[in-house]
């Protein structure tokens, strides 16, 4: 996965550069956003998108980005570096965790897998934490290649229809 990664990284490097120019004339400020988030057997990394925000608000251009998914693209680094899959679970924060109570051992096996890019709980366009835990549990349990397919499959239709479905 590594490798596809680097070959989609390559072919992106255009694109990339072209959203990193305009968030940089944009706003003027950093154009990657990084933050501390928890992954495997709840190890620490440090995760990579587009900024999109300013003064804790969505600016015009974040929108289009977000909404096109291209804030994930840097994430692809995190990729490279063993720290993220394509598919898996939504890599949270300390305080997300807290806040959502999944620091017990019922949860343990939500981080026996790298957290993804995209997965099953991050399709669902309303999703609570009961949801989105029973998607993260039912995909360390069910993870295969085929699986993986059909969840990118449908990532990737999402920018495009602006529908998310399971």
């Amino acid at each position: 996965m590594r490798f596809l990664a680097v070959i989609i990284l390559i072919i992106s490097t255009p694109l990339f550069i072209v959203l990193a120019l305009a968030i940089y004339f944009k706003s003027g400020s950093k154009v990657i956003f990084q933050q501390k988030r928890v992954g495997i057997n709840k190890t620490e990394f440090t995760i990579y998108k587009f900024r999109t925000m300013e003064q804790n608000k969505i600016t015009s251009l974040g929108k289009l980005i977000r909404k096109l998914g291209l804030d994930e693209l840097p994430q692809l680094l995190n990729i490279i570096k063993g720290d993220m899959a394509f598919v898996g679970p939504r890599p949270l924060t300390h305080e997300d965790i807290d806040r959502l109570g999944w620091n017990n051992a019922s949860y343990t096996k939500r981080w026996s897998i790298k957290p993804g890019i995209t997965g099953k709980s991050q399709l669902i366009s309303i999703c609570d934490a009961s949801l989105s835990i029973q998607n993260d549990l039912w995909y360390v349990e069910n993870q295969s290649f085929w699986v993986d397919l059909n969840i990118l499959s449908k990532s990737i239709l999402v920018p495009l229809t602006g529908k998310r479905t399971a």
